[in-house]
């Protein structure tokens, strides 16, 4: 397995990952943490965080027969985008997560990954006399099932696998972590000593007895610029965040209404925050993405919050199609720019806009502007 497995590295790189590692399903350590962070009622209205119980912590349960994880690194800081301090500091703009100013990552990475199984099977069945074997739960597909199921031959097993992407109950970050693609930071996120955390990650459960690679060592010491500059100082402690306190939790999965002592904190930030990152001094390593699917779209890395709360439906549904944004939904897109539009400078422009909005609103929405039109009244 020591030339497949070196061989797999090489098939991702060429595929367009930054990296490959590989390691076995012994999440114990990390299993106790999550349990111990889930108690803590820090995964706020995810519900999905807890309701899976060991399936996100032990592989094999989620997946059966599951020997190694292979994970993948696919960075995606795109190249050309308006700089994110400088949009963070004028009140006007909507600064949206850098990561999501592209393709939806989801999809860019599932095809990558799918890919990778299909040459990796194409290799055994080279080697081999294929005979082809159905397995519950394994194979690819959109969501990690169906079409061809793996390989058998007369002088090795079964190649069983299943991909995901930010998908289903799995501990990316600490299989990452285990597979050699870097650390996990204290803002929780992984680091790479030599391309900072500007990346997506991605997994492929398999039976096949690979290679494992060895663990990341830590190198955040004694820094702690992430937790310093959180705006809504949701990282509690090092290696600790109450998602209920994450902008990027309150932008994108609360659904209801955003506590009124956190709007003023979220600034102008309608969908996700990067401050931990762009803080984070192991970033000045990053480079630009190589993955033109990542490539900013429709000017979203430079767009007001004006403009963006005069679209129609069909104007969000166009703007944000193939984006992770899409997802949210346009409601919840007005209620983030209203929060924002609240914590902008006092303009004219900027209360007729709130004022325009108001007939017809939702509860939840309505609930936001009025809150945004208050913030200007003097």
């Amino acid at each position: 397995m020591q030339k497949l497995s070196a061989s797999i590295k090489q098939w991702g790189l060429e595929l367009g990952f930054n990296q490959i590692g590989i390691t076995d399903t012994n999440l114990q350590s990390a299993e106790s943490e999550h349990q111990t962070w889930v108690e803590k009622g820090f995964h706020g209205e995810m519900d999905y965080m807890a309701k899976h119980g060991t399936k996100r912590t032990r592989p094999a349960e989620l997946v059966p027969n599951t020997l190694r994880v292979i994970s993948a690194r696919l960075d995606y800081l795109p190249p050309n985008a308006a700089e994110s301090e400088a949009i963070l500091n004028d009140s006007n703009k909507a600064f949206i997560s850098r990561y999501t100013l592209g393709r939806d990552y989801h999809k860019v990475m599932r095809n990558k990954l799918q890919k990778l199984c299909e040459k990796i099977q194409s290799e055994l069945n080279s080697l081999n006399t294929p005979s082809p074997s159905k397995g519950e739960g394994w194979g690819g597909g959109e969501n990690g099932r169906g079409g061809e199921n793996g390989c058998e031959s007369k002088n090795s097993t079964v190649f069983e696998y299943r991909v995901f992407t930010d998908s289903a109950p799995v501990l990316e970050v600490a299989l990452a972590e285990k597979a050699g693609l870097g650390w996990r930071g204290k803002h929780t996120l992984l680091i790479n000593k030599d391309r900072g955390s500007w990346f997506f990650l991605g997994e492929i459960y398999t039976n096949l007895p690979l290679v494992i690679d060895t663990p990341a060592a830590n190198h955040c010491g004694t820094c702690t610029s992430c937790l310093n500059v959180c705006p809504t100082q949701a990282i509690v402690a090092p290696y600790e965040v109450d998602a209920r306190r994450c902008i990027s939790y309150l932008t994108i999965e609360l659904k209801g209404s955003i506590p009124l002592e956190l709007r003023p904190l979220i600034g102008n930030r309608v969908y996700g925050c990067d401050d931990c990152q762009l803080y984070c001094p192991w970033n000045k390593f990053a480079e630009i993405t190589k993955e033109t699917d990542f490539a900013v779209r429709n000017g979203l890395d430079d767009i007001s919050l004006v403009d963006c709360f005069k679209w129609t439906e069909a104007e969000f549904k166009t703007n944000m199609a193939g984006s992770a944004v899409y997802r949210i939904g346009y409601e919840q897109w007005l209620r983030n720019i209203a929060i924002g539009l609240g914590n902008a400078r006092t303009s004219p422009e900027i209360i007729t806009a709130l004022q325009s909005r108001l007939n017809g609103a939702s509860e939840n929405l309505g609930e936001h502007i009025v809150w945004a039109l208050s913030r200007h009244k003097k």
